[in-house]
């Protein structure tokens, strides 16, 4: 006879399903290992208590990826036991796990750049991209070592999985009692399995979320540690971040605090060239202008071109990106649009018209141009720039030379800003011309011909900035030579922070994950010096605005960083690991999209002492204006008001 209600099959399940909790764990461990420097944990006994909150959301991942499996295993099909469709449900086991699993090691490296756990926003870094098949063979030649571990760990979880088997019984009940039997046995695994992909039981209860492993923490930090990549892109998938926040603010407080609609009357109408130039991944801290003040002991810069320009230049040594993607830093810049869970640029509201600094500069006869040595498309850049109206893109195919193509992400820095100088240097005045490098990135590689030019420093970064910063002097060195470089402005900036070297000071911090550079310059000009204020992405397009003198009004969240006439207090809003930040009037608060969930002083760079129990009037009033800014965000992106023109 079958045992009674087949529990020798239960049995089995559960210890499959047991092994799956068993290799989480132990991806859990793998991942803080090589991420030990980010996500903090002071003991074992710490990583304990959150590897147990991580249960919830192991489970729940688990659950939703062995669903089909479990109800395959239980369902009285007469043959469960059977040889044949015991090896049907191996492969169907493994071909699931093994597939999720994986997202797991590919946050083991992805991490260091993310600061944050796989979403389906992943996606939109690599759909863009021509050559995705080559790209994720050169993953796997330099993460080798991810790649083994994960194939011995499969390895040893299908080792583990054969060792108890179920043995076939030829002798069964009558039908009826077999079905009447499994049935009982289904309702109870299933209601099981329904709480455990909820998170518990309770009806006034939410299926638990991302957000939710921040309540289980100390440290911020930890949440992803708490989390697992699997759980976290099913989590995302039909999740759409692109929806009005109600947060019953009225108009007047988003007025008062972000004057979404501005008109500068400071300076006279001017038309000054522009270059903009976006720098892949150049974070604050590699740059020796902006660490002077910085307290680092034996810091070194790798930019001494850079160094020595600044010197000439205006540079806010306080300044984030609103974003921590290429994607994102492309529409904070341009056209004064943060991007949160997911990038902006990909979303379908990108579909509209948009008020940017190409849009305004169009209007004023510029001839308007956006660069970058990436093959015609990647990131979206072509797309996006098309949106804003850009005249002209100019791509890896204009350049017309692929003797000059690094290998992986586009054509080297050098030659390519030689290529935009010389394109520029055709055009009729005035012209605005963007960038955007690729060099300075993964895999950390610069053109043979320099190798051994520029120091290799701490990281793998090092030598690449180095690189970048060379082919900015010469970019320089040949504009000086052209009668437009005189009567132009030129932006300097990142799009996000790339490696960490000084680990033990401030840059590896939460905030500091955002740390970037912003430099003016401005030939001949007295526009010179430091500023320590707060900073942003979304403050560069207001700040040319008001440097050109530009006569209409005009869409912005941001503000110029060069005038204070009827303008907003210093502000910055960026997006992480599932959490607003918002930093202000010497506070940074936490927001998980609800609720302020944290108050921390802005000199706890580690974000360790929540003040959230001793909440002040500017406490309550940041959280205020955090939801104001979210509310009018969402409500201008969806009804398609992110222009001046009715």
């Amino acid at each position: 006879m079958r045992s009674f209600f087949r529990l020798e099959e239960y049995k089995v399940l559960l210890y499959r399903v047991g092994l799956v909790y068993l290799f989480y764990f132990i991806a859990r461990i793998l991942f803080y290992i090589y991420n030990a420097n980010i996500v903090e944990v002071d003991s074992i006994g710490e990583f304990l208590k959150i590897a147990y909150h991580g249960l919830a959301f192991d489970t729940t991942a688990i659950l939703y990826i062995n669903g089909l499996f479990i109800l395959l295993s239980i369902f009285p099909f007469f043959v469960n036991t059977k040889a044949g469709y015991q090896n049907f449900l191996f492969w169907l086991y493994f071909i699931t796990n093994l597939v999720f699993y994986a997202l797991n090691f590919i946050d083991f490296i992805y991490y260091k750049y993310n600061f944050s756990r796989l979403t389906l926003a992943a996606w939109d870094i690599i759909k863009h991209e021509e050559g995705k098949v080559s790209m994720l063979f050169r993953f796997l030649i330099t993460y080798w070592h991810v790649f083994i571990l994960y194939v011995l760990i499969a390895s040893l979880w299908i080792f583990f999985y054969k060792k108890v088997k179920i043995k076939h019984n030829l002798r069964e009940d009558s039908k009826v009692k077999y079905i009447v039997k499994s049935i009982i046995g289904v309702l109870i695994i299933t209601t099981l399995c329904v709480g455990g992909i909820r998170g518990d039981f309770k009806k006034s209860t939410r299926p638990i979320n991302l957000v939710d492993a921040n309540r289980h923490v100390k440290k911020i930090k930890q949440a992803d540690l708490v989390l697992n990549s699997p759980f976290t892109f099913l989590r995302t998938i039909r999740v759409k971040s692109f929806k009005k926040q109600d947060f019953n603010i009225a108009q007047n407080v988003i007025e008062e605090n972000f004057k979404p609609i501005k008109f500068y009357h400071s300076n006279s109408p001017s038309k000054p060239n522009i270059v903009l130039i976006i720098t892949e991944s150049m974070g604050r801290e590699y740059i020796g202008a902006f660490n002077k003040n910085a307290g680092i002991k034996d810091y070194v810069s790798y930019t001494p071109f850079l160094d020595s320009l600044a010197k000439h230049s205006m540079i806010f040594t306080n300044a984030y990106s609103n974003g921590y993607k290429s994607i994102h830093g492309m529409s904070s810049i341009i056209s004064g649009i943060p991007s949160f869970k997911d990038a902006f640029t990909s979303s379908p509201f990108a579909q509209q018209k948009i008020e940017s600094m190409v849009s305004c500069l169009n209007s004023k006869g510029y001839d308007t141009s956006f660069f970058h040595g990436a093959p015609n498309g990647s990131m979206g850049f072509l797309g996006y720039s098309n949106i804003l109206g850009f005249d002209h893109y100019y791509g890896k195919t204009e350049y017309g030379n692929d003797a000059d193509f690094d290998g992986s992400w586009g054509i080297w820095d050098e030659p390519f800003l030689q290529f935009m100088n010389a394109t520029l240097s055709k055009k009729q005045q005035p012209f605005f011309g963007t960038v955007f490098t690729v060099t300075s990135h993964e895999p950390y590689v610069i053109p043979k011909k320099f190798e051994g030019k520029f120091p290799k420093g701490n990281v793998q970064m090092h030598q690449c900035v180095g690189y970048t910063d060379y082919a900015f002097k010469k970019f320089f060195e040949s504009a000086k030579k052209e009668p437009w470089f005189s009567n132009t402005i030129f932006i300097i900036t990142a799009d996000h922070c790339n490696q960490v070297s000084y680990k033990e000071h401030f840059y590896d911090n939460i905030m500091n994950r955002n740390a970037i550079p912003i430099l003016i310059y401005k030939p001949n000009s007295d526009l010179v010096g430091e500023s320590n204020e707060i900073a942003q992405h979304i403050d560069i397009y207001p700040t040319l605005m008001d440097m050109i003198g530009y006569d209409k009004p005009f869409r912005s969240w941001g503000r110029s960083l060069l005038t204070s006439e009827n303008d907003i207090e210093p502000y910055l809003i960026n997006f992480n690991s599932n959490i607003y930040y918002f930093m202000k009037d010497g506070y940074i608060c936490l927001f998980d999209g609800t609720n302020a969930i944290g108050f921390y002083k802005v000199e706890d760079v580690t974000l360790s002492n929540n003040l959230i129990n001793q909440r002040n009037e500017t406490m309550n009033s940041l959280e205020l204006q955090c939801k104001a800014f979210i509310q009018d965000y969402f409500d201008r992106i969806l009804d398609k008001n992110l222009t001046t023109q009715k």
